[in-house]
This record gives structure tokens, sequence and C-alpha cells, in this order.
């Protein structure tokens, strides 16, 4: 089979790949599945049952783990899963067992701007259409879980208003007394729709609603996206489900969707969602996917499940971070980590020389906007100074303990100069580093990406947190600002300051995590700030509380949890061949 990136596109070079390859079963039987550990949905693809398969496979060896991780990217991305999948390819050509984790992709980005977070070129995961359209289904649970929680909440404030207790209790209800402008949350869809941020709900009559302001945010940013991604079993999802805290009363009690009545049916669309999906490379190596992206606006990890499988099963295992370093890295670092037990090995660090030249003052890079020539000829004084960014994410590793290995994912317009600049600037601090031509030569093209992950497994590890769980929120705030980010200080607007305060002295959220919003663009909190900014404060503007994942989230700058449809977007190119029902144009 001779697929070229050159010459075809993703969906071509995806399409013919799935033609030869391994039926699911076959695939599940390499790996060391059994039959009823399966749950076939077609040929491609299948659900695993994580309780039959942990339980089997509790006591054996775990994999060399492995987290992918970027520099700060460009709004086109810098091929994080392109790597991931490059990387088991490579570590494949080298003859050993390796398992990836993804996350799933959103309709928002795949219709949107970026496209679907399935790789590229000799690099993907497939089957391509399934994989960013639906996939088994697990977004579009979540969007009904979340929205069933809202269905609850706005229902039960409209009862209240139209019924006295009398009425009330015929129906076995006792007032809550929610108070309508302290709801927490909003309604969810996977798409990008900035017309649907701030909306009026209930207009009409007494029948037709409460009544008040209300919104939408994309689906992968709800907490039942979180709770996917961290629960360890049904049992843990249940018991998350029922601590989310939707709204407050009028004396400022917190209420829940157990309060509400409405964890129980939320855990049933998640039933089948806790069960991670099954795809692979195309070179056939397999492929979890499960939870979902964000790291921006979410925790955007793969799930603690998938990673709990995946490193009983392989003697390597791969999973992935949402964005840069800053963000999706510190939160596996800090939160999932934490979480599931799990200490990576190694982390790759994934950087472009195109990336690397806009942090070192280079023209804006805009989707659909052809790239300057700065990008595409030979400018080693814009990379050396682009490197500052670089340099900033390998010390946030390094501070974690652990190797970090530099992915420069090779761009064909990029020169050896330029690449082997790059690499001197990685190891002079510290880092690993390796040229991988994954997208152009799949597995071959990432033999020293491999190589160079197994070396690092292989040495030393002082794996250690951030901050332990018993330091208070607005150090743990500070500690991340200041040696993540590298700004000199935090500030807090008069509502995030009260919050914070309130939260450092209730012992309930003592044990809650630290999940920071934050733009992916920059290490600051401005997008249009590049390279590594120094002498700038961190200004928190509010202070979200995710009781079910077990969440603080601390909301830095303007940031929204519904990004917007560009001018330009993906739909306009996919389409369907009516003769085959193929989807064409998906990238």
């Amino acid at each position: 089979m001779n697929l070229d990136p050159t010459r075809m596109t993703d969906w071509q070079i995806a399409e013919a790949a799935e033609q030869t390859m391994k039926p699911i079963r076959w695939l599940a039987e390499e790996m060391g599945l059994q039959k009823d550990e399966l749950i076939p949905r077609d040929r491609m693809l299948a659900k695993v049952d994580y309780q039959r398969a942990l339980a089997r496979l509790a006591d054996g060896p775990t994999a060399k783990y492995i987290d992918v991780t970027a520099i700060t990217p460009t709004p086109l991305g810098e091929g994080k899963t392109t790597t991931t999948m490059g990387l088991l390819e490579g570590l494949g050509k080298l003859g050993k067992r390796a398992i990836g984790a993804i996350r799933q992709p959103s309709s928002g980005p795949t219709f949107n701007i970026k496209g679907s977070a399935a790789g590229g070129g000799l690099a993907q995961c497939i089957p391509l259409t399934p994989l960013s359209i639906r996939l088994t289904g697990d977004i579009d649970h979540i969007t009904n879980a979340h929205n069933l929680a809202m269905v609850a909440l706005t229902s039960r404030m409209q009862h209240e208003r139209n019924y006295d207790d009398a009425r009330l209790a015929k129906s076995k209800l006792t007032r809550i007394d929610i108070d309508p402008e302290r709801i927490q949350s909003k309604w969810a869809m996977d798409f990008c729709a900035q017309a649907l941020r701030n909306i009026r709900i209930g207009r009409g009559g007494k029948m037709d609603g409460f009544d008040m302001d209300s919104g939408f945010q994309i689906a992968a940013s709800s907490e039942v996206m979180a709770i996917l991604s961290v629960a360890k079993d049904l049992k843990d999802l249940r018991e998350r489900i029922a601590k989310i805290v939707l709204a407050y009363d009028k004396k400022g009690n917190e209420v829940t969707t157990a309060d509400l009545e409405v964890d129980g049916a939320m855990t049933a669309w998640m039933a089948e969602a806790i069960h991670p999906t099954l795809l692979q490379t195309i070179e056939g190596q397999p492929v979890f996917v499960h939870a979902g992206p964000f790291a921006n606006i979410a925790i955007g990890q793969s799930s603690v499940i998938a990673d709990m499988i995946g490193t009983k099963l392989g003697e390597y295992h791969v999973t992935e971070s949402g964005f840069g370093a800053d963000i999706g890295f510190e939160k596996f670092w800090n939160l999932k980590c934490r979480i599931s037990g799990l200490t990576p090995d190694a982390v790759v660090i994934v950087a472009t020389i195109r990336a690397l030249k806009m942090h070192g003052g280079g023209p804006v890079v805009k989707p659909g906007i052809p790239l300057s020539e700065e990008y595409t000829t030979e400018n080693l004084e814009l990379l050396e100074k682009g490197c500052e960014n670089l340099i900033a994410h390998i010390e946030t590793v390094k501070k974690s303990g652990v190797q970090p290995v530099v992915c420069i994912n090779h761009f064909q317009t990029d020169t050896v100069a330029e690449t082997e600049l790059v690499r001197k600037v990685a190891e002079q601090n510290g880092a690993l580093a390796a040229v991988s031509q994954h997208w152009l030569k799949g597995g071959e093209g990432a033999i020293e990406l491999a190589e160079m992950v197994i070396a690092a497994c292989n040495r030393e590890n002082n794996f250690e947190f951030l901050y332990d769980s018993n330091t208070p929120l607005g150090t743990r705030i500070e500690r991340i600002a200041k040696e993540v980010y590298g700004a000199s200080g935090v500030t807090y607007t008069d509502k995030a300051h009260a919050k914070v305060q309130a939260l450092e002295t209730d012992p309930a959220a003592k044990n809650l995590g630290t999940c920071m919003v934050k733009t992916h663009l920059s290490l600051s909190h401005d997008p249009a700030i590049k390279g590594r900014p120094t002498g700038w404060e961190l200004p928190i503007s509010d202070v979200l509380v995710y009781k079910g994942a077990g969440f603080i989230v601390p909301v830095a700058g303007d940031i929204k949890l519904m990004p917007g449809t560009a001018s330009n977007p993906a739909f306009r190119r996919i389409d369907v061949d009516v003769n085959t029902g193929k989807v064409q144009g998906l990238f």
C-alpha cells in the first residue's frame, strides 16, 4: 500500500489504510485482552470492559508510562496527537508492545478550525470517520447527562415558583428555594457556538420554565466530562456525579444533583461511556480513546481508566495531555497522577520550528491564512529567540523530577541547521532530543524518537508533585503562576478573592485539586503575548468549584467555556459521497 502524505489528504490516507487494518478482535487478542473483555461495536472498533480487564490484570507488571505534551502552540496546533501516534508506531518498529491513550475529538474543533484530533499523514488513529464523528457516543452521553441535570434544576425552580408547599408535598418534594442569581452551570453542546454563550431562558408564561439568564458551554468543559476523565470505576463515577453543585439556595447552601434526585439518572446515561473505546494506529498499534480535549478550560486528559488498562497490557503506555506543558502537563502532573497513583517515566515535549519562530517574534499565525515567508525559509535568529518558550516547558517538566524528551516534529520546510539548533538548545537545558518524521514516514520516521523515549524511561526518576494536598489554595495558585507560567505574582477580582478565602476555610474543600483555566496560546493569560514573558501578574477573575470531579477551578483572564466558530470553518469542506456513503474532507 503506497501512502504518500505529500500527495494525499489525511482522510484519503485513512480511507486507504482502513482497507487493511486489523479486525478489532485480532487487535484485542494481540494486545492480551480476552474475548469476554471486549464489547464489539463493528469490525473496526469496540469498547473494552474495564472491570473485567482490570480485575484480571491487577497483579501483573506495569508498563513504562509516557506523557505527550507540547510547547505553547500556534492556533494551528503542533502535532501532539500525530506525535503520539508516531511514537507508538516507532516503538512498534523496535519490537516493543506499545499502547496509546488519546482524548476523543470534540465536534467543536473538528467542524471548526483545527480539525479532528486523529493525528495526520502516516501517523494517524483509524478509523478516521467514526473517531471524528460520534465514535461510540461518549460525548453525546456526557452532553445528555449534563443537560438532564439542567432540566432537573430549571424545572424544579419553575415548580417551586408555581406551587405552594402543600402541592409540592403531593409530588413528594420539599422546597429548596434555589437562588436564580447563583446558578453554577450552563447547558452543554458539542459545537463552538458563540451565539449561545449568554441567553435568556423561560420566556413566555408560567408554564414555560423559569425566566432567567443562562447560556451554553462546550460539552468537553462539562464537569461530567471531568468526572469521566478521573473516575476509577462506575461506583466512583456515581459518587462523583452525586456531588456536582448546580446552584446555591437563598441561604447559601449548595444544591447538588443528589438534592434534585437526578444523579442516578445521569449515571444511567454514563454507564456505557465509562468503558474506553479501542482503535488503532495506521501501523496496527492499539489506541484507547476516552474522555475529551480542551485543557485550557477543562482537565483535558485521556482517562485514568484507559491508562490503568494500558499500563497493564503493554511494555510502554503513551498517554496524551492537552496543549502545552504549562496547561496539559501541569494538570497531568498534579491532578491526574495524584488521582491515578501512576507516575510517568518520561515526558515528550512536542515542538515545531514554525511555533518557535512565532515565539521569537515572527508574524501572526492564523488559520486559513497562508504562512508568512519567515515560517517556510531558514531564519535562525527568530528560531533561537523563540527557543525561550521551549526552555520554559523543559524546566516545567524537570520540576516534576521526570526526564523530558523534546520531539522536533519535522515539517518539509525545516532545514538541518534549524533542527540542529533546537536539538542543541534542548540538550543544553537538560532534555533529550530527537528529530521525528512520523508524519511523512510513519514508524520508520519515529525510530530516533522511540529510542530517546526508551533511554529516558531507563533514567533515574525522582517524581514529585508541585505542591502537597495540604497546601492552601492561594499558595497553590501562586506556585503554579510563578513556577509554571513564569508570572511575578497573582491578582484577584474582589469576587475571586472572596471565594478563595471562603474555600480556604471550608473543610470540605481542603482536599480538592486545583484545575486552572487559562489560555493555551501563551504562557501568560493573554493569548497575544508570545515567547517567555516576564514581569507580569496572573489575574484571577473567578473561582469555580467542581466538587464532583474534585477540583477547584481558578479562572485566569477573560476566557470562555464556549469557543467560537471561525469565518472559514472546516465544515465547509466536509461532505459525503452519496454513492458510497463515505465521509470526505475530514482532517
